[in-house]
């Protein structure tokens, strides 16, 4: 059965408080008994912080990234291991921003994939096209050769452990969103894939300029089971607004 999720993507944003103001928010209004997952994913500094706002609620608690290694002297790394200590369960792998900015290869996206894993975290491997290769026609071929690597890294077993999250990368921070149905096709040809691996449980959401304005039509679609919010997870209501859109 797949689950639906609401994931909030802070990325490189927040104070303590702000992050305070923000959390007593979302914590009151999310119910413990809820029919969609929420988390937020928070930058390293914060984990301690946000550990404690969100100790006996249901708002779940994930990292932006992890290292693909488990300990030794990688300056500036942080382990699967030391996220664990901090009461993460989730942790996105290969954001765009990671693969274009940081030069994450679909090599060391599945290694960090198989280092949440190993650790006992979900991770959310990310997946996506640019602009210039959706025009050349080939986001088929790009998605199904990054969510590839991946699985050949982990397994159907592994994969049943994960979320797969599609952010068009010409949709990230610009404003534009796949229409429902670009997003919709994609998911399709992914679950495609996780059907032929015995894995068509895991759940997929979308991430790419998701609003208050589009989330609701956008969940609609049979195969997308969620978001991963950017921006809007910064606001308070924004963000609930998206979560009641997915349940």
């Amino acid at each position: 059965m797949r689950t639906t999720w609401v994931v909030g993507n802070w990325k490189m944003n927040g104070d303590l408080a702000s992050n305070a103001a923000l959390l007593e928010s979302v914590v009151k209004s999310i119910p413990l008994s809820d029919s969609a997952k929420v988390a937020v994913c928070v930058p390293f500094p914060y984990l301690a912080q946000v550990q404690s706002a969100l100790s006996n609620s249901a708002v779940v608690l994930g990292a932006q990234d992890v290292s693909q290694f488990e300990e030794g002297a990688y300056t500036g790394e942080v382990s699967a291991k030391m996220l664990k200590e901090f009461g993460v369960s989730l942790v996105l792998v290969g954001h765009s921003e990671r693969r274009s900015l940081f030069g994450e290869t679909d090599v060391v996206v599945a290694k960090k994939a198989k280092a949440a894993l190993d650790a006992g975290l979900m991770p959310v491997v990310c997946v996506g096209e640019t602009l210039a290769e959706r025009e050349a026609g080939q986001a088929q071929a790009v998605v199904l050769r990054q969510f590839s690597v991946v699985a050949n890294e982990v397994g159907a077993e592994g994969l049943k452990q994960s979320i797969l999250a599609y952010e068009p990368v010409w949709a990230i921070g610009t404003g534009k969103t796949a229409t429902p149905e670009q997003a919709q096709e994609v998911h399709s040809w992914l679950r495609e894939a996780l059907l032929e691996l015995g894995a068509e449980s895991v759940s997929m959401l979308y991430g790419g300029s998701v609003k208050v304005a589009n989330a609701a039509e956008i969940f609609s679609q049979a195969d997308v089971d969620g978001g991963l919010i950017g921006g809007a997870s910064l606001v308070a209501s924004e963000f609930l607004s998206i979560a009641e859109a997915a349940r």
